[in-house]
């Protein structure tokens, strides 16, 4: 499947094609590629010496690229440094298998407070987020903003039932509302709400002011996991 494929199990009301533009139109994608743009090259020793930590930390790839909802449902590669076990799927299961609970965590949240796939070095990674630096190369190549709702896979997508609509209008963000605003420690329900309120109110200001407290939410690691 191409990146720029389109998920064919979408409602066709949510299927709105390419014609529909994304929020901020050319202000907000012309900030996304210059500010990208100047981040991967600020940021290229950091970007290789994380890269290395991950290969010699136990070998396996360097980056993990998952299926991810875009802009009007186009499937795209969201990319991040590896942070799990290669044998992640196998893990999970012997973890769900062990311990039943942590399934319905999973099915309520989409994620763990203690993941068992998760290695020592992903796990600091993932704290200070910078597992998700990889994805300025999705900026970079218009699949996603610097602000914008977290990208989803399809499945999760059926959660937001009819907010689905406003998370695809914009493109996902490396940072938003969720992340400045407890991330994992907020349900569910709450991260659509913020995704909705977003895009509802989008202005460039509110941009900004998103990512200047993107910086202390970080290092504080609150509801990272």
């Amino acid at each position: 499947m191409r990146s720029a494929a389109r998920l064919s199990n979408l409602p066709s009301r949510l299927r709105q094609g390419d014609g529909h533009p994304p929020i901020g139109g050319l202000c907000k994608r012309g900030f996304d590629f210059a500010g990208a743009l100047l981040a991967l090259v600020v940021l290229s020793p950091l970007l290789l010496m994380l890269a290395a930590l991950v290969k010699f930390s136990g070998g396996g790839r360097v980056l993990y690229g998952h299926r991810r909802v875009g802009r009007n449902g186009a499937s795209f590669v969201c990319l991040k440094y590896r942070t799990m076990a290669e044998n992640g799927d196998e893990i999970m299961q012997a973890h769900f298998e062990r311990h039943p609970q942590s399934r319905q965590e999973w099915l309520a949240t989409r994620k763990l407070q203690h993941d068992p796939r998760v290695t020592r070095i992903g796990l600091v990674l993932r704290k200070l987020s910078l597992d998700e630096l990889p994805q300025l190369l999705n900026i970079l190549k218009g699949e996603m903003s610097f602000v914008g709702p977290r990208p989803v896979v399809e499945d999760e997508l059926k959660l937001y039932g009819t907010a689905a609509e406003f998370y695809l209008k914009s493109r996902p963000g490396l940072t938003g509302l969720w992340q400045i605003s407890g991330r994992n420690d907020v349900s569910y329900s709450t991260r659509v709400a913020y995704d909705r309120h977003y895009v509802e109110n989008w202005s460039f200001a509110a941009d900004i002011v998103i990512i200047v407290k993107t910086f202390p939410a970080v290092l504080s690691s609150r509801g990272s996991y």
